[in-house]
């Protein structure tokens, strides 16, 4: 693990206690801490620097966090942003990071439609086996940042259509995955 996640992930376990050591007795009152887990599947518009063409494939991530109340969480996710192969070629993009989200609701109760936005960093792992020469891994770390759409059918459950924006570095090169993803979270 590099200097730059350990700081984010120690910032961010920071952040957490202190909000919870200060809003524990305000947010008691309306029990709205919940710990979440949400999955995602959908597309990634995978695409190259300085390469004019792009490659879409199938993305699928798992979400996991802590509301602190209705409108704000601190949260870590894995994401599968695909592959592509060709004449025995591959290449592959995936990723674990960590930061914020913000969540609005328009119904009564925090239910009903809502908006959301997350941003955070995210720790990009890109996998290249070239046929007859051999494998290799390059990993960098890079902002994310995301924004949703859904409803909420109760309090322990939502559905939503998500699209995230994330970069790596890899090989001297820079990539972009653009995703689409539709989500169900759970919260207890």
């Amino acid at each position: 693990m590099n200097r730059q996640t350990c700081l984010l992930a120690s910032a961010l376990a920071l952040a957490a206690l202190s909000t919870s050591a200060f809003s524990t007795s305000a947010f008691a009152a309306d029990g709205s801490g919940d710990w979440y887990v949400r999955g995602e599947v959908g597309n990634s518009r995978l695409s190259v620097q300085d390469f004019s063409g792009h490659h879409n494939d199938t993305a699928y991530g798992v979400r996991g966090g802590y509301w602190f109340n209705p409108n704000f969480a601190a949260e870590a996710f894995y994401t599968d942003y695909g592959s592509s192969s060709s004449a025995g070629d591959s290449a592959k993009l995936e990723g674990i990071g960590a930061g914020i989200v913000g969540k609005k609701n328009f119904g009564p109760d925090n239910s009903g439609f809502f908006i959301d936005g997350r941003a955070g960093l995210q720790r990009a792992k890109t996998s290249v086996r070239l046929a007859g020469i051999g494998s290799s891994d390059d990993h960098s770390t890079k902002p994310y940042v995301g924004v949703g759409a859904g409803y909420d059918f109760s309090k322990a459950f939502g559905m939503s259509v998500n699209y995230d924006y994330n970069r790596a570095d890899a090989f001297g090169g820079k990539l972009t995955a653009r995703t689409l993803t539709l989500g169900g979270e759970y919260r207890f």
